[in-house]
Order: C-alpha cells, then structure tokens, then sequence
C-alpha cells in the first residue's frame, strides 16, 4: 500500500517542477512551433488574399476590355452603314445622272428626227410643186396644142389627175 500511496500523494517538489516543465514546454512549443506556423499562415493568407487582388483586377480589366470592344464593334457597325448608305446614294446619283443623260440623248434623238422629218415633208412638198409645176405645164402644152371640147378636157384632168395620184 505504501507503493500504492506513493503514487496517489501530491509531492509539492515534483508539482512544481512539473508545472514548470509544462510552461517551459508550452514557451519552446510557442516559440519554435505556433509562431513559424503562425508566420506561414499569414503567408498563405496574404498569398491567398494578393490572388484574389490579382483576379479582380483581371476581372475589372476584362470588363473594361470587353466594353471597349463593343464599342468598337458599335463603331465598326455604324461606320459600315454609313458606308452602305454612303454607296446607294452614290448608286442612286449615279443611276439619275445616267437616266438624265439617256433623256437628253433620246430627246436631241428625237428633235434631231424631228428636223429630219420635217426637211424631208418641205423636200417632198418642193418636189410635188415643181412635178406640179411641170404637170400644169405639159398639161397646158397639150391644150394650146389641141382644140379641147368636153371629152379632151375630161381625159386630160382624169390623166392629170391619175398622175399626180401616182406621184404621191
């Protein structure tokens, strides 16, 4: 019991000692083992922490890079139209101005035709006077040449007459 009793009593020496192993343990625990694992962490966390700067940051960046390129691409959209726009009209100039040209060729055509036209009418007006003419004067040849009574006269207008029909 003595052995037993021993090991149950409470030795104020060994207490001690033993409260000041627990410290001094405690002490070289902390300091060689809490604080470098203490200082690693706030590394991984200031690491952590600098990761996540970085990805806003190339998050704002994208951002700021993508509204730029929709702009352009806005800008590309619209300066394509205008030049669209731009080419109709030169097209529809272009196709009025051909138009207009056609009119005044087809309408100097047309006046030219016209003047053709009418310098053929006075031409072939000259000539049926002047084969008048020369009808009224062989028609008054044959007369003074013969002695006309109501039958002469007769066939010489129906042959006057048949050949200006055939002039005509």
């Amino acid at each position: 019991m003595e052995n037993f009793q021993s090991l149950v009593t409470v030795m104020p020496w060994t207490f001690i000692f033993t409260i000041c192993n627990l410290f001094i343990l405690a002490a070289a625990l902390k300091h060689f083992l809490f604080k470098p694992v203490q200082k690693i962490l706030d590394q991984r966390a200031a690491e952590v922490e600098s990761t996540y700067q970085q990805a806003e940051e190339a998050r704002q960046s994208a951002q700021t890079m993508q509204s730029e390129y929709e702009e352009r691409l806005k800008g590309a959209y619209e300066e394509a139209g205008n030049i669209v726009r731009t080419a109709n009209e030169r097209a529809s100039a272009r196709t009025e101005e051909m138009l207009s040209e056609a009119r005044a060729e087809v309408s100097a055509m047309k006046a030219k035709a016209q003047r053709e036209i009418e310098n053929d009418r006075r031409k072939a007006a000259g000539e049926l006077k002047n084969d008048i003419s020369a009808l009224a004067l062989d028609l008054a040849g044959k007369v003074v040449e013969k002695e006309i009574d109501a039958k002469t006269h007769g066939e010489l207008i129906r042959d006057f007459i048949d050949r200006v029909g055939d002039v005509s």
